[in-house]
């Protein structure tokens, strides 16, 4: 199948299971096209156990193995999702939780690798450091589809902002912290740095990198955009740094999550207030709703048709089952201990850290992560392991975070 034939059929799949979802299951959209896409893999698994000669299963895996998931989400949709999540969030409201956000970001990201990677290497028996690579990608969590289901609940902005901020730049982080792991776990790969002087050179270019080249390019599209009055050439100008931002990351080697998050963060608050009309404003914010909602409809299509390319070997999914356990630990050491560290200084309430543990929800950066690692004989282990981590937070998280949020973060409010 050519890449045109690939896309029709994934819109195509997206929108029928996204219709039978709102016809019958009624659930929050991407979270039921995931559910239903689950059921429809494992319904043409079990039709190929009853009628062995029908080989569907073969060829669905034919055809789901032939697109590459790892790089259609890390080198093309995953810019545009995190520029669209970081363009609805204000940095006059980040600037009063940013030290939250910051400690959350990075040491967070810290404290999930090493305790998920420590935990894993006790279930499994693998090597350190190839388990805390995948420590590293088990723990950015999935802004889009947790915001999604929060902003049901109404919460207070500040809360919005602490998990929205964080998510968006803990997916940036994990990244290059996952490049630098890959590079000392793996040094005979050719494609990442070997060596811890190599990789802290490459972690400062990365993280670094890509905030300058994000600012740096969201500056000069807020430059062109105060000069332009035209809402659909403003919005096609900010498609185009999105595009063309994240391909020139990819192509400098800086990182492209982050690229997307400082670009849409500084295109999303000042380009809105000193270079937007209020038409032209309507127009963008629309735009990049939809292209949020369309995109994350196809992500969570391909997720559930990942299953398989999962090897679903009885110690793989035990070790699945376990680290969802781990994923939770990992989550609230990455919350709890930023809070404290904070609380000498500022008020929480209570409920800051349940939510904020148990509403951190895994996506599709973390399976696209565990299908880009080099072959090896852990690998299989730790793709299932991810899988099993993923759906679990996608399904039973997404779909118990909004009532808990509703519990614990109205009374009292949330600061």
């Amino acid at each position: 199948m050519d890449l045109l034939q690939i896309a029709s059929l994934l819109i195509v799949l997206a929108a029928f299971f996204g219709t039978l979802n709102y016809w019958f299951l009624k659930l929050p959209s991407s979270i039921g096209i995931l559910i239903v896409a689950l059921i429809a893999s494992l319904a043409v698994m079990g039709a190929d156990f009853v009628w062995p000669a029908l080989q569907m299963a073969d060829t669905v895996r034919a055809v789901v193995t032939g697109v590459d998931f790892s790089e259609a989400l890390l080198e093309g949709m995953l810019g545009l999702l995190l520029f669209a999540g970081a363009l609805h969030v204000k940095l006059s409201d980040l600037k009063d939780q940013w030290r939250l956000v910051a400690l959350m970001a990075t040491m967070g990201v810290a404290l999930s690798t090493v305790v998920a990677g420590v935990g894993f290497s006790w279930i499994t028996g693998m090597p350190l450091l190839v388990a805390l690579v995948f420590g590293a990608l088990i723990s950015p969590t999935d802004p889009v589809a947790v915001l999604g289901v929060l902003r049901a609940a109404n919460l207070k902005k500040s809360m919005e902002t602490k998990i929205a901020g964080e998510s968006l730049f803990n997916d940036g982080v994990g990244y290059v912290v996952f490049l630098v792991l890959v590079g000392i776990a793996f040094p005979q790969d050719d494609h990442h740095a070997s060596g811890l002087a190599a990789a802290a050179q490459l972690f400062f270019q990365e993280a670094v990198g890509g905030a300058a080249l994000g600012l740096g390019l969201g500056y000069l599209t807020f430059r062109v955009m105060r000069r332009v009055n035209n809402y659909s050439l403003e919005v096609l100008i900010t498609l185009a740094l999105a595009f063309g931002g994240y391909s020139l990351a990819v192509y400098l080697h800086v990182s492209a999550p982050i690229m997307a998050v400082c670009a849409g963060l500084l295109i999303g608050d000042i380009g809105t207030q000193h270079a937007m009309s209020d038409e032209t404003q309507d127009y963008v914010d629309a735009f990049w709703k939809l292209i949020d909602e369309i995109l994350n409809a196809v992500l969570f299509l391909m997720i559930g048709f990942e299953v398989f390319a999962v090897a679903f070997e009885a110690d793989a999914v035990v070790a699945g089952l376990l680290s969802i356990v781990l994923a939770l630990i990992a989550r609230f050491a990455a919350v709890a201990i930023p809070v404290l560290v904070l609380r000498p200084f500022r008020e929480f309430s209570n409920g800051v850290i349940p939510i904020m543990t148990w509403g951190g929800l895994k996506g599709g950066i973390s399976v696209a992560l565990a299908l880009s690692l080099p072959e090896s004989e852990w690998k299989a282990t730790i793709l299932t392991a991810t899988y099993v981590v993923v759906i679990f937070s996608i399904v039973v998280q997404g779909l118990t975070v909004g009532p808990l949020a509703r519990r614990l973060g109205r009374e009292p409010d949330l600061v």
